[in-house]
């Protein structure tokens, strides 16, 4: 287990669990809502790791001037992006996000560093990386193309 989650925050986070699981294979794991059905704290699993997803939020006791917001909220800025690694299947997953509504900023490519990846903006801006491993370079190779 993982000793970090990162966390994503959305406008709609219902919305956002049904369409992480539908484009990216996702899968609800935790699902705690408040008695109007707004959630409290979701998590999803893929391949051993987890996320968590959120609603927006501000809260001056716990987070002082911080705000968490969704891409959608703030013109499409972001302030991180999410790898996700995986063993194989990599240009399928990409058809499935494709076909589910993802945008895909980055079609699958080989990578100098080893590593086949494409990146995706989910519906509300969050922009994922995926990648699968495809080989395994030294370091002074994979320095190489930065020299």
């Amino acid at each position: 287990m993982s000793p970090f989650t990162p966390v994503v925050f959305y406008r709609d986070p219902l919305a956002a669990l049904k369409w992480l699981e539908q484009a990216f294979g996702f899968e609800t794991s935790m699902l705690v809502t408040d008695a109007a059905g707004a959630v409290g704290h979701a998590e999803m699993s893929f391949a051993g790791g987890k996320v968590g997803v959120g609603g927006e939020w501000s809260s001056p006791e716990f987070l002082g001037p911080a705000a968490m917001k969704s891409p959608a909220s703030m013109g499409g800025a972001g302030s991180q992006f999410i790898r996700v690694a995986f063993q194989e299947g990599i240009d399928e997953h990409c058809a499935r996000a494709r076909a589910a509504g993802a945008r895909i900023t980055q079609p699958p490519t080989d990578q100098f560093y080893g590593a086949r990846v494409y990146r995706a903006l989910d519906l509300e801006g969050h922009v994922w990386c995926f990648d699968q491993p495809i080989a395994a370079p030294s370091i002074p190779e994979m320095e190489r193309p930065a020299a």
